[in-house]
C-alpha cells in the first residue's frame, strides 16, 4: 500500500488529464490524511474545469473570426495614466489551437502571475509585438493619440500581418485592417488579455531600468503614476526628463 506522502505527491504533480483517474485510484481509501489529499485533488480539479470554461468563453471572438481568418490580432496598451513614462501597446496573434489558462485582464493578475503569463505568451504566440510613445510625444500630440501611436507600431512590428484586429474598446485610425472594438475587451478576448499582459510586464521592466537612471522617484514601486510619495518626489527634486509636463502642471 502507498504510504500517504506518495500519495500526496501522485496527486499533487497530475496534470488535469491524469486526474480524474488518480482520483478514482484513491478515493476509496479510508485514510483520514489520504481522505484530504483526495479532497484537496477534487478541489483542484473543479477549479480547473472552471477556468477552462472561463478561457473557453473568452475565446468567443477568436472563434468568429478564426472561421475566416489565420491572423486575429489583439491589441491593448497601458501606461495611460501615470505621471511619468511612456505609453506602450502590445499586438498578440495566437494560433487557432492555443491552450493557455489565467489569461485575464493585467490589472487583475499578481506581479508574478503577469511575468509567468508573459513568457507562455511569447512561446505560444504566432507572432507578438510592442510599441511605444514616448513622454514628448505625448505632451505634444496628447495621451489619446499617442496611444494610437504606439499601437500602430506594435501592429507595424509583427512578423506576419493581421487580417482583423480586435481592439480593447478603442478604433484606431490609419490603420487598413478591418477593427472590432470591444468593450472591456481585456476581460473578453484572449488575445486582447494577452496583449494588455505583454504591453503591462514589458512597461513595468522599462520603469525598474528608469528607476535606476532616477532612483529620487521611487519608480520601480509606482510604475511613474501618481502615488503620494511620487508626487512628494516631484515637488521636492522638481521632474525629470520622463515626467509628462501635460500631466505634472498642478505638482511643479
Amino acid at each position: 500500500m502507498s504510504s500517504i506522502q506518495e500519495i500526496k505527491t501522485v496527486l499533487q504533480h497530475a496534470s488535469y488529464e491524469e486526474l480524474p483517474a488518480c482520483i478514482k485510484q484513491f478515493e476509496n481509501d479510508d485514510r483520514t490524511g489520504v481522505m484530504k489529499e483526495v479532497a484537496r485533488a477534487q478541489k483542484r480539479l473543479s477549479q480547473w474545469k472552471a477556468e477552462i470554461e472561463r478561457i473557453e468563453n473568452m475565446k468567443q471572438f477568436e472563434y468568429q473570426y478564426w472561421n475566416e481568418y489565420d491572423y486575429v490580432c489583439g491589441i491593448d496598451e497601458v501606461g495611460r495614466g501615470p505621471l511619468a513614462g511612456p505609453v506602450m501597446a502590445a499586438a498578440v496573434i495566437f494560433p487557432k489551437d492555443v491552450n493557455l489558462l489565467y489569461l485575464n485582464d493585467s490589472k487583475q493578475l499578481s506581479e508574478k502571475k503577469r511575468e509567468e503569463l508573459y513568457e507562455e505568451i511569447k512561446e505560444k504566440a504566432i507572432a507578438y509585438a510592442v510599441g511605444i510613445a514616448d513622454v514628448a510625444t505625448i505632451d505634444e500630440i496628447n495621451i489619446l493619440q499617442a496611444d494610437y501611436v504606439a499601437m500602430r507600431q506594435a501592429i507595424s512590428r509583427l512578423s506576419v500581418t493581421p487580417q482583423i484586429l480586435l481592439n480593447d474598446a478603442v478604433t484606431i485610425p490609419s490603420v487598413n485592417q478591418p477593427q472590432v472594438p470591444i468593450i472591456k475587451g481585456d476581460t473578453k478576448s484572449i488575445s486582447i488579455a494577452a496583449a494588455s499582459i505583454v504591453a503591462k510586464v514589458e512597461r513595468d521592466h522599462l520603469m525598474c531600468v528608469y528607476d535606476e537612471i532616477y532612483p529620487e522617484y521611487g519608480f520601480a514601486r509606482n510604475k511613474g503614476y501618481g502615488s503620494a510619495e511620487h508626487i512628494e518626489a516631484i515637488r521636492k527634486y522638481g521632474p525629470c526628463d520622463i515626467h509628462r509636463r501635460s500631466f505634472i502642471k498642478n505638482f511643479i
